[in-house]
């Protein structure tokens, strides 16, 4: 009898890179027949959050947790690209073992991995299995990272000081200054690691992209054009949790949305990594009370370092509410709920009185916005987020996105304006119709004969056809 195939999935640490790896492997369990093992490489215990995810896992899904890896000779202000690629790259040997044991005993036909970890290839090659990458971001992002080792080659300055900006096939124009975060600054090993990564992408076999057609037409169209040096790249978009196991823990939030008026919730989070400074956690406030709107708040404690305090944790350390303005939970009793650190998102996004949400422009966000159709306010904190950004304010036109002041800050009065703006103006009503539109794109794309479940199907037939 013929062994199922098998894959072998490594994701790099972070809650945005293991979710939709995890809804990828659930489809290749449950409509194709494949078995999964996760092979989990981290610094130190699971967070809460990866246990839960981990543990929600249909049988037919294994999850190794790889001995904790030691970080302890790392610049303490290393950025966190190189953390993760480390912790990546010194998982391998752990890898190598786990890859002999499950190889003896199952037709292992392709290791996928994300976007930082390239440097497991070099593990599928030593035992002939071919190597993939699961693209949790966008396809204009990805266009980058293809395109990055020419950018790299063609000029000497920091990109944010080039006085045009950058024009990626079939994406909308970005400028060097909202590039992802590490690169930035070509100095730092965050960008040598970024660097490192996308000059083994070529490696690939294949690349699978978490987005869909009608999505991103013209980046996926450009990098599948024939004449184009990467690998094919696969749209198999939106995969996005369709409920949590972690949601029965937010009905105070939910029968909150119970008594609100349809659509008029703004929900305000800004993801599982994304933290604000002191100041700017103090006009978000005092501009959401301005607003004179609803919303739902996930307020977490400032970080005045950097705006990915909470990248490996997602609670907050201090009391979140310590830090907001004297009086404000009094003064907006009425109208705002805030909850410290956490809410259960795809219900909230999916409530009907749910009518926009502030947003850090990460992927997974994103995504479970489109496909709940819930109109965006874009505010960008780190990683590809400002590209995101973007893509969804001047590409796609179904987000709102405030201006900072010339410190960096966004101030109340333009908070509330944007706020007021998308919840009852006429710009959040022609961004609501086109995220219809867009809901209705993303369900069909994910249907028996849409476009994304048909790229999955090729792929799958591709592995099941791989003579191991």
């Amino acid at each position: 009898m013929e062994k199922t195939s098998h894959i072998i999935i490594l994701p790099s640490p972070g809650m945005g890179h293991l979710i939709p790896l995890t809804e990828f492997a659930k489809r290749l369990v449950h409509h194709h027949n494949f078995s999964v093992t996760f092979t989990i490489p981290g610094v130190g215990p699971p967070s809460k959050a990866q246990q839960l995810v981990v543990n929600s896992l249909p049988n037919t899904i294994t999850s190794i947790l790889l001995p904790p890896v030691n970080l302890d000779d790392l610049d303490p202000n290393a950025k966190i690209e190189p953390r993760i690629s480390l912790t990546v790259s010194r998982s391998l040997p752990y890898l190598r073992n786990v890859f002999a044991d499950i190889m003896a005993e199952k037709r292992v036909v392709a290791l996928v991995v994300d976007l930082f970890g390239t440097d497991a290839f070099d593990i599928a090659n030593e035992f002939g299995v071919p190597p993939y990458i699961f693209y949790p971001t966008t396809a204009m992002c990805l266009s980058l990272f293809l395109y990055l080792p020419k950018l790299d080659a063609m000029y000497d300055c920091e990109y944010r000081d080039l006085p045009e900006p950058i024009r990626l096939n079939g994406c909308a124009p970005v400028h060097g200054r909202d590039l992802l975060d590490p690169a930035q600054d070509r100095n730092n090993d965050a960008y040598k690691v970024l660097l490192h990564q996308t000059k083994r992408y070529k490696l690939a076999e294949g690349i699978l992209v978490n987005s869909f057609i009608d999505l991103e037409p013209g980046a996926l169209k450009g990098l599948n054009e024939e004449g184009s040096d990467g690998p094919p790249v696969y749209p198999v978009g939106p995969l996005v949790r369709s409920s949590g196991d972690d949601d029965k823990d937010g009905s105070r939030c939910l029968e909150w949305l119970d008594q609100q008026p349809g659509g008029s919730v703004l929900f305000v989070s800004f993801g599982s990594g994304g933290t604000l400074s002191s100041e700017q956690l103090n006009e978000l406030a005092s501009g959401l009370e301005m607003s004179q709107q609803r919303f739902l708040w996930v307020v977490r404690s400032p970080s005045d370092k950097i705006a990915n305090a909470t990248y490996f944790s997602a609670q907050s350390i201090d009391n979140p509410f310590d830090f907001l303005p004297k009086g404000f939970l009094d003064r907006t009793k009425g109208v705002g709920l805030v909850v410290p650190s956490w809410a259960p998102q795809i219900p909230v996004l999916n409530h009907d009185s749910t009518g926009g949400f502030l947003t850090h422009c990460g992927w997974n966000s994103t995504l479970e916005s489109i496909v709940h159709g819930v109109p965006l306010i874009a505010w960008p904190l780190f990683a590809e987020q400002n590209m995101n950004a973007v893509m969804l304010t001047d590409g796609l036109n179904i987000a709102l996105r405030p201006k900072a002041n010339e410190n960096g800050v966004v101030g109340r009065e333009e908070i509330a304006r944007v706020v007021k703006g998308l919840m009852e103006g006429e710009e959040g009503k022609g961004i609501r119709n086109k995220m219809r539109d867009l809901k209705g794109a993303a369900a069909r794309v994910l249907s028996e004969e849409g476009s994304s479940s048909k790229s999955i199907s090729d792929v799958v037939n591709k592995w099941k056809n791989t003579n191991i």
